[in-house]
């Protein structure tokens, strides 16, 4: 359990024993600075412990807020600090040094305060959490306690509990149809001790359920696969909302919630697929074409974000036009709907999938993605070119690691020669091996020819540091290639099971390549260089399916597919199920634009 010490009785009347108690906290009342550190040190040393002054007054939303979150390992909130085991030693120092400086009782100052601001002074990395309304103070006299605890009770905390609980930037769909009640949801999951882990999986089970429902290629089982999958987006938005609203944040809970949302996406579009075969129609050439997009999407924000979110001199005329339209409403909403955030898209699937056909469902997502990938991308290529950043190493090693290159590919760059744009070299790569295979009839040498050459070009793009205005595309323009080429080869053998086989090839690897990127926002690096070596990265792979065209019948072609799918699948899964439960990984959570 863990440890409050209230450096001193309480005020009469006042009710900070019960709230710490509330918040789950055992309860220790110190005389002095040196009783505080003895009782400190008492505490157990795998568990949470917390300084607070016995004059706060404030709401118990902000001592929870200060208190309890786990993903900091110290923060504090006006008249109270905390720990986690690995922020303990820093709050030992500062005690120490405070106890040295007296031994009598707690003077009319604040200890906790104090120890705050040695925590600064020491560049411990202390959290403080937006408070906004919401009361947290040491007041320094009768009045000022009566003037606090008047504006404590002007404030329902329980309000903004609810409020703060939704994420702050979401999706047109998501803010006016899902919140206004999932908040509510998450509240009641909440006080009966469900965890977001327990409704993400719920949430999972569910969009499983609707992809199934899908698979039928009945009319009544399209209408309740979209009912389902919206009933699934509705859990998938109470999941991150009971985490804020409870603070019960994890790293499983974070890679749960990560990972999740693209399974759901990818296994409903494969429902879609098997559906419209059971009525006579093969749509997973677009079901494919689909997830390549959205994926291709994803891997664009993350490269560019990447690439630019510690770069200095980080301005740009575009950024600061986006920053204007900001302050007009109205363009914020718009902008947000033009990129078909995940609210959006699962709404305008569910509604074509019940009211339409798979096939129409499939082209209204692909129009409505690729003109959501254009807009942005345009966007983004703007800004790099008017703005004079000036990237870090870290971001050139976190686009290199996105690029995911093999050893073919990583061998080569060492003594290739290097040229002034990376970008351009990845791109001439990925047009010959993509054109190729589309005008190239199935089993042609010429594909195999042009595979070698992308290898060659793979091995340019990354032979000097990705640190161009528009090196951020290297990665986006591999995962076009690749997947790309998967594609359009099984589409090209005309073999019954080769998209699907396909299908669940690139699934394999997007999630490889998906799981790469929340490593690296997490601070935790790349998946480990065996790995990589392993599934032969991105060029071995593509050089490996083309090959395999080249020399394989249709039918041995798609059991090759289908041969590398699993194995792919099973390492890449084997590696991040190890890693994200491992006590070293990180927690990653998202509050920005949702995918």
């Amino acid at each position: 359990m863990p440890t409050a010490i209230l450096t001193g009785q309480p005020v009469p009347g006042s009710s900070i024993e019960g709230d710490l108690r509330s918040l789950g906290f055992d309860v220790r009342v110190a005389s002095g600075a040196d009783d505080t550190a003895a009782l400190l040190a008492q505490a157990p040393a795998d568990e949470r412990v917390a300084v607070v002054d016995p004059r706060f007054v404030g709401h118990v939303h902000a001592l929870r807020l200060g208190l309890t979150d786990p993903r900091f390992p110290l923060a504090a909130v006006p008249g109270a600090v905390t720990a986690q085991p690995a922020g303990r030693q820093a709050l030992t120092r500062a005690l120490t040094r405070e106890s040295g400086e007296g031994t009598g009782p707690v003077a009319v100052d604040s200890l906790a305060d104090r120890l705050i601001t040695a925590l600064d002074a020491d560049g411990a990395g202390l959290h403080r959490p937006e408070l906004g309304s919401l009361v947290a103070t040491v007041p320094a006299d009768p009045q000022a306690r009566n003037e606090a605890r008047q504006a404590v009770t002007a404030v329902d905390d329980e309000a903004v509990r609810l409020k703060s609980a939704v994420k702050a930037r979401d999706g047109f769909f998501t803010t006016f149809f899902i919140s206004p009640y999932s908040r509510y949801i998450a509240r009641w999951c909440a006080r009966r001790g469900l965890t977001p882990n327990q409704v993400t999986t719920a949430s999972l089970l569910t969009a499983l359920i609707a992809a199934g429902c899908a698979a039928t290629g009945t009319r009544g089982g399209f209408v309740a696969a979209g009912v389902l999958l919206i009933f699934s987006f509705v859990l998938d938005c109470t999941d991150g909302q009971l985490a804020r609203y409870s603070l019960q944040y994890s790293t499983l809970g974070a890679w749960l919630d990560a990972t999740f949302d693209r399974a759901k996406e990818y296994a409903y579009y494969a429902g879609l697929a098997l559906g419209a075969a059971r009525g006579g129609d093969d749509v997973w050439a677009l079901a494919l074409g689909a997830m390549i997009l959205q994926t291709c999407r994803h891997v664009v924000d993350f490269s560019f974000n990447e690439a630019n979110h510690d770069a200095t001199a980080n301005t740009s005329p575009t950024a600061a036009l986006s920053d204007k339209l900001d302050s007009v409403g109205w363009t914020v909403w718009v902008r947000r709907m033009i990129v078909l955030p995940i609210g959006e898209r699962w709404a305008m699937i569910a509604i074509l999938t019940a009211a339409t056909t798979p096939r129409i469902t499939f082209y209204a997502l692909l129009i409505g993605c690729a003109f959501a990938a254009t807009y942005t991308t345009a966007g983004r290529v703007l800004r790099s070119l008017t703005r004079r950043a000036e990237r870090t190493e870290r971001a050139a090693k976190a686009l290199a690691d996105l690029a995911d290159n093999g050893p073919l590919a990583e061998g080569l760059s060492k003594v290739a020669w290097p040229l002034k744009t990376p970008f351009a070299s990845a791109l001439t790569g990925a047009a010959v091996i993509v054109v190729t295979a589309g005008i190239a009839p199935y089993g042609s040498r010429l594909s195999a020819l042009a595979a070698v050459f992308y290898v060659c070009f793979s091995a340019l793009a990354l032979a000097r540091p990705l640190t161009g205005a528009l090196d951020w595309l290297v990665p986006p323009f591999f995962r076009a290639a690749e997947y790309g080429t998967v594609l359009i080869l099984a589409a090209k053998s005309e073999v019954n099971g080769a998209l699907p086989a396909a299908f669940g090839l690139v699934a394999a690897v997007a999630y490889h390549h998906y799981d790469t990127v929340y490593r690296i926002r997490g601070n935790a690096g790349a998946p480990p260089a065996w790995l990589v070596r392993a599934i032969g990265g991105q060029d071995g792979r593509t050089l490996l399916v083309v090959v395999l065209a080249a020399l394989l019948t249709g039918s041995q072609f798609t059991l090759a597919l289908t041969a590398v799918a699993v194995v792919v699948a099973l390492v890449v899964l084997v590696e991040s199920i190890r890693f994200w439960v491992s006590a070293g990984a990180p927690a990653v959570h998202d509050e920005g634009e949702p995918a």
